[in-house]
């Protein structure tokens, strides 16, 4: 499906792919700007909502460099990074709604190369980052290369399978790094004075008693808040208010409550973020590093070519699966994509940050498809009310279906900006299926269509700017010089955040689902189909769902086993690449095709819940009529995976599919 997309069914000439992708996005350049421009004061709203989903993860990331590292990179670096490449993607860039940011994958990648240059005397700590740029310009020079022959054209062979055991794996490791800082909350940091009072034992105690406090307090409340849609307490402004910027807001407040500790307690206790100031110079030398480059020696140059496939590789997947989900069909993108020529900018950015001692960043998930779901209108508030009303006014009158919904398509039409009548009819074709159904069953009553899930069958209608890209970028910017507001925050806090991202990225992931289903009673697995439910449930035999999802378990342990190898870890990439063959080759003999297909499935199909008994009358909805219809945020939470992935939704796992 994605080679139908991208127009590339079969290899094409050298630079093509760049080209056109040049010529797609040159002609809407200027729309890109003036959309976003004419979006006013709107368009603050998504900017300030994936700052915060950019920037806390990337500050998180800093600390747990700096640990790895022993100082040498810090948040410094990766808010650096993210907020140059950001700008370079927002300008330059091919797909404008493409995130980029330092990853966990960068993150363990730098702390291998580290390690091995510690251990090496003609390298060294002092070398390290001239080291790290050698790996980021052969890494460059084969990002540039793959955009050169068109490789796009082959991501589709990462199916399912592996982009979950890979989101799985870091999810694993987010988990393996909150437990070792909540741990080492109790233990002596490298490098400090044993003899200072905050490095007690009963002082140590204290802090690492606190940091649980802040890990689970931070754990909890940003879970709690981050599902305020589904709340059954407030308006829905309050409800998306708390969903959309909870999760900073929670930061906020355990940093404050950390204040909160008695005088008698010693400065130092909690600990707190440690980085040194931009204008530090600590902080300057990284801006230098390319003349240490020239002082690596010849042999370690060209040895950097092995870490740099495992880079090459991982960026290359990541970068274009965070632009192909942050671009789905279900977004009704009206603009063309840019995946080679925005492998190729990757490329370029990859060899800035290397020349100028910065970690690399590329396309990050959940963050790119959150920033198109946050420009994302669904055209209900306004359009599905104005719609709602005319079906009523016409089901009076005892109108047919047909009419009934030419109405409905009308007021779509005129309400809808620059709406082609052609193309709204074809987007609008479930909607005349639903309602016609229902006349044909239930007569002209039209019992069976439920105007408050009209919703579900409006198309989803997109801001395709620059603007929001680039201002989160700037953003970005101004938070690498907030770094002294930044150091406040306590380390444990840090912690709380890693696990928080690790628990809230299993929800929709597949594997992570089957992994639970294995451990439901064959008394209590009809459970499962009261809830929605993925389609494989109820047509792939459970012993098949067992080997398949055993499969996936011990080649995870194989990958997490990997990463724990002294210097070989920087390997860990290997497996994935290995993982296309298997699939491609040997997983075919061990399941049956329709199995295969139904398990590793390219998109999420899920069946709708089937209800074992209808809704009391007294909880029948009522809605006021200064309500809108529906709720944008909490219906595109539905329909959407925790790393914003579309759920095609069916009644059964007979009838047809059901869009967003």
């Amino acid at each position: 499906m994605l080679e139908a997309k991208l127009g590339l069914g079969k290899m094409r000439p050298p630079l093509q792919g760049i080209a056109n992708d040049l010529n797609g996005r040159l002609a809407c350049y200027k729309q890109d700007w003036i959309g976003g421009i004419r979006s006013g004061f709107g368009i603050l709203a998504p900017t300030t909502f994936i700052f915060f989903a950019s920037a806390l993860p990337v500050i998180a990331f800093g600390e747990q460099l700096s640990r790895d590292t022993d100082g040498s990179l810090s948040t410094v670096e990766t808010l650096a990074s993210t907020a140059i490449c950001g700008i370079i993607q927002s300008i330059i860039g091919g797909q404008p709604l493409l995130i980029v940011g330092v990853a966990e994958p960068t993150v363990i990648m730098y702390s291998y190369l580290y390690k091995f240059a510690q251990g090496r005397p003609d390298l060294g700590k002092e070398l390290y980052l001239a080291w790290a740029g050698w790996v980021c310009v052969w890494t460059a020079l084969m990002l540039i290369l793959l955009s050169i022959f068109n490789v796009a054209a082959i991501i589709n062979r990462f199916t399912r399978v592996a982009g979950e055991l890979f989101g799985m794996l870091i999810t694993v490791l987010f988990i393996q790094e909150a437990i070792k800082g909540a741990v080492s909350e109790f233990g002596i940091p490298k490098a400090e004075d044993l003899r200072e009072l905050k490095f007690q034992f009963q002082w140590r105690y204290v802090n690492g008693l606190l940091g649980v406090i802040f890990t689970f307090g931070l754990i909890t409340t940003a879970l709690k808040s981050r599902r305020a849609r589904s709340w059954h307490y407030g308006t829905g402004r309050i409800r998306n208010l708390i969903a959309d910027y909870g999760v900073p807001l929670m930061v906020v407040v355990w940093t404050a409550i950390s204040f909160s500790v008695p005088k008698g307690v010693p400065e130092g206790v909690p600990r707190r973020l440690f980085s040194p100031l931009p204008w530090q110079s600590e902080s300057l030398y990284h801006w230098t590093v390319i003349k240490d480059m020239v002082k690596v020696p010849i042999v370690y140059v060209f040895a950097a070519i092995v870490p740099a496939l495992m880079v090459a590789g991982l960026y290359f997947f990541d970068h274009s699966v965070a632009s192909q989900l942050a671009q789905q069909k279900e977004f009704n993108l009206r603009k063309p994509s840019a995946y080679h020529y925005d492998i190729l900018v990757l490329g370029f950015m990859t060899l800035l940050c290397g020349l100028i001692g910065l970690p690399p960043s590329n396309g990050v998930l959940p963050q790119s498809p959150m920033h198109t779901k946050s420009l994302a209108t669904l055209k209900k508030h306004l359009i599905g009310k104005k719609m709602v009303e005319s079906a009523k006014e016409n089901m009076k009158k005892r109108a047919s279906s047909t009419e009934i919904y030419g109405q409905m398509q009308d007021i779509f039409i005129e309400m809808d900006e620059n709406a082609d009548p052609h193309q709204v009819a074809k987007e609008l074709e479930e909607l005349k299926q639903a309602v016609i159904k229902g006349d044909n069953k239930e007569g002209k009553d039209n019992n069976t269509f439920r105007l408050d899930h009209i919703d579900a069958y409006l198309p989803v209608r997109v801001n395709e700017q620059r603007v929001s890209n680039l201002l989160q970028s700037i953003l970005v910017a101004g938070a690498v010089f907030a770094m002294p507001v930044i150091k406040l925050i306590p380390t444990s806090v840090l912690w709380g955040y890693f696990a928080y991202m690790a628990i809230d990225s299993l929800p929709g992931n597949q594997f992570w689902e089957r992994i639970l289903l294995l451990f439901i009673t064959p008394s209590r697995r009809y459970k499962v189909l009261d809830q929605a439910h993925a389609s494989y449930v109820e047509s792939v035999p459970f012993k098949n769902i067992a080997a398949f999802t055993l499969f996936q378990f011990v080649y995870l342990l194989i990958c997490f086993g990997i990463t724990w190898i002294p210097i070989a870890g920087i390997l860990f990439p290997l497996p994935f690449f290995i993982l296309i063959s298997i699939r491609q080759h040997i997983l075919p003999k061990m399941f049956h095709p329709i199995h295969l297909q139904e398990l590793d499935a390219a998109e999420y199909e899920e069946i709708v819940a089937a209800p074992r008994r209808a809704l009391s009358l007294s909880f029948k909805r009522e809605t006021p009529e200064d309500e809108p219809v529906g709720d944008d945020g909490e219906i595109l939470d539905e329909l959407t995976t925790s790393r914003g992935e579309f759920k095609i939704r069916t009644l059964s796992f007979k009838n047809p599919q059901v869009h967003p």
